[in-house]
């Protein structure tokens, strides 16, 4: 069996960092056509993987070059269920603002704004961390 993906975990970080001024930016303004370019990007990232997604690529080719090698990796797994979320919270933001019900816009994005400043400022996944717990207490799957 193949091993599991892994990441160099400045790069979720970096992502987290954008994110978070991107979902700052649209609470600032209201204005929810970033918020729906940031759900793309969390859709990119939960479903076709970590490595596609743009702030990824972002990091990969003008970031990473500048650092020394990664002296640790991390799953992808946990990292891409973060994005599910992230994507789920965005989602339902970018409805809220577009059909007029601003305040469910407004409480959808603060929600993941907080958990992507909890990982740019304090290196705390969120999502990350709820995936292992699901994991933890999620009936054991026979292959």
């Amino acid at each position: 069996m193949p091993a599991e993906p892994t990441v160099d975990p400045r790069g979720p970080r970096f992502a987290a960092a954008l994110t978070t001024v991107v979902l700052a930016l649209v609470l600032v303004t209201s204005w929810w056509p970033v918020l729906a370019a940031q759900t793309v990007v969390f859709a990119i990232g939960a479903f076709a993987g970590i490595r596609r997604a743009p702030y990824s690529v972002l990091y990969r080719r003008l970031v990473a070059p500048r650092l020394g090698p990664a002296q640790e990796r991390e799953a992808e797994q946990p990292l891409r269920f973060a994005q599910g979320v992230g994507f789920g919270f965005a989602l339902v933001g970018t409805l809220g603002y577009a059909t007029g019900i601003t305040a469910l816009g407004i409480v959808a994005t603060a929600f993941a704004l907080f958990a992507a400043f909890l990982n740019a400022a304090f290196n705390f996944c969120l999502g990350c961390e709820t995936y292992l717990i699901i994991r933890r207490f999620a009936p054991n799957q026979a292959s």
